[in-house]
């Protein structure tokens, strides 16, 4: 692929930084499909991201900013540059009352555990999110009739355009459904969150039941992206795939779960481009048989078959 030179791999080195070079992708998302990369680049601290973010824009090579890969399709060509993960030390969680701060990387379902064994309810539904805190508020996650947008406070931000880490809040990241209002490469350090105090043992229970109903209901035992459609309004998205009959429906490796109809399983050997394939054959058939056009949740960066992707 050739996009991370000599020189661009000497001046991404630094403290807090690890190169990792020729990296199957595949092994860092939760559908195990897609292509390498040149460089994965794991950051460790703030000043370790803000050097190899400035390193990449300087080199005008493209990044992908990759969190937990539960909510990420890497095409078969995979990345054409660097892609920038946050390591342990952007993890953690701090509790001050009812107020939480969150490192960008630290697991959603870890979370909800630790404000839960705190005596803080509000994030019990993070249980049911297999993503990063960071990625939670790009998506404006959310499950169980809550999302993100419900206790968030601010979240550290940083914008590669603008070069530096800023703090944003609720009004300046304008969540909405499945949505913020981050641009397309800002990367996510930290949240802070403001829960309320409940009873440890009633918060626990409550994710038990939140664990309980996504085994009966969700594949968890096959590699997917969680929900591939965001829901329609009214309706949701698993709902009109069941009523046209695609639950089943397989395309090579991939294949639309039989326990949840908005799911995409794959099996060994399967390619990004028959879940690519599957997810245009799912959203054609909805729309010829019930008029609704359904959008795609699941991030698909880089080259596809329609051609590339900012």
């Amino acid at each position: 692929m050739g996009a991370a030179s000599p020189a661009l791999l000497d001046a991404l080195r630094g403290p807090g930084v690890t190169l990792t070079q020729d990296v199957d992708l595949a092994l860092h998302t939760t559908l195990r499909v897609g292509g390498p990369a040149d460089v994965l680049v794991t950051v460790d601290d703030e000043d370790a991201l803000l050097h190899s973010v400035r390193t990449v824009v300087s080199h005008a090579v493209p990044m992908l900013v990759l969190g937990r890969g539960s909510n990420l399709l890497v095409g078969d060509a995979g990345w054409p540059g660097v892609v920038i993960r946050l390591g342990a030390g952007l993890r953690g969680i701090s509790i001050e009352g009812t107020t939480v701060r969150c490192g960008g990387a630290e697991p959603m379902p870890s979370v909800a555990v630790r404000t839960a064994q705190a005596g803080l309810a509000g994030f019990a539904w993070g249980a049911a999110v297999p993503g990063s805190m960071g990625g939670g508020v790009r998506m404006n996650a959310g499950a169980h009739g809550a999302d993100m947008s419900d206790a968030l406070v601010s979240a550290r931000v940083l914008d590669p355009a603008v070069g530096r880490i800023e703090e944003w809040g609720p009004e300046r990241l304008a969540l909405g459904y499945r949505h913020s209002a981050l641009p397309e490469a800002a990367i996510v350090t930290s949240v802070t969150l403001a829960l309320t105090t409940a009873d440890p043992a009633t918060v626990l229970a409550e994710i038990d039941a939140i664990r309980a109903w996504r085994r009966e209901h969700q594949p968890l035992n096959r590699p997917s992206c969680g929900s591939v459609f965001t829901n329609p309004p009214g309706t949701s998205a698993g709902a009109l795939i069941d009523r046209v009959g695609l639950k089943g429906t397989r395309v090579g490796g991939a294949e639309v779960s039989g326990t949840h109809a908005n799911f995409i399983v794959t099996s060994p050997g399967a390619c990004a481009s028959d879940v690519e394939q599957l997810i245009a054959l799912v959203a054609r058939r909805v729309r010829e048989e019930t008029g609704i056009e359904l959008s795609a949740e699941v991030v698909r960066p880089g080259p596809t078959p329609e051609g590339p992707r900012a």
